[in-house]
């Protein structure tokens, strides 16, 4: 697929994971406050699983499995989280997923990543639809994929394991059709 697209929105730069970004990623995505939150995130989060994560990314976007982005403030230059597409080609769909780091919790960076990634979804690679899930402990995500416009399509419960317990998932969903509705506005 070629080289790692950038993405400007107002206040981020969207761009590829570089290996000088493992210690702040281990730093940001191992707090507990971020780790509880989402699925796959480790915690503790062990040397090296940071340089392990970004280096798997150039290979998953080469082979169209998926496109990860690190979101930094344009102004400050600092790493506030992650964003990007799981890709499942055999259907033209994504999931969203994305994380940010504590101290930049409410500031509506993940609405504004999340936007982006939308456009790039549908507008680059031509998806039919992205979807995302929640941990329902977690209405802040919901309320990112709100703002976005995606629908509720439903509660799975006890869909996952987090730390030995079963967690509820929240799913959301929208279609490129949609989208271009949404937008349009």
């Amino acid at each position: 697929m070629g080289n790692y697209p950038e993405i400007l929105t107002k206040r981020l730069l969207l761009r590829g994971f570089q290996p000088a970004d493992a210690p702040e990623v281990q730093l940001l995505a191992g707090s507990i406050e971020v780790a509880k939150m989402t699925l796959n995130i480790p915690h503790p989060y062990l040397d090296g699983m940071a340089e392990d994560w970004i280096a798997s990314h150039q290979q998953d976007f080469n082979t169209g499995d998926a496109v990860v982005f690190a979101m930094v403030d344009v102004q400050s230059g600092n790493l506030v989280g992650a964003i990007g597409l799981m890709i499942t080609k055999r259907f033209n769909r994504a999931e969203l997923g994305y994380w940010v780091g504590h101290p930049f919790w409410g500031r509506g960076y993940a609405t504004e990543a999340a936007q982006a990634i939308l456009r790039y979804g549908f507008e680059e690679l031509q998806l039919n639809k992205i979807y995302a899930t929640h941990m329902t402990r977690n209405p802040a995500s919901g309320r990112v994929m709100q703002k976005i416009g995606m629908d509720q399509e439903g509660v799975l419960k006890q869909h996952a394991l987090k730390w030995d317990h079963f967690v509820d998932l929240a799913a959301y969903g929208i279609l490129a059709t949609t989208w271009q509705q949404h937008d349009a506005k």
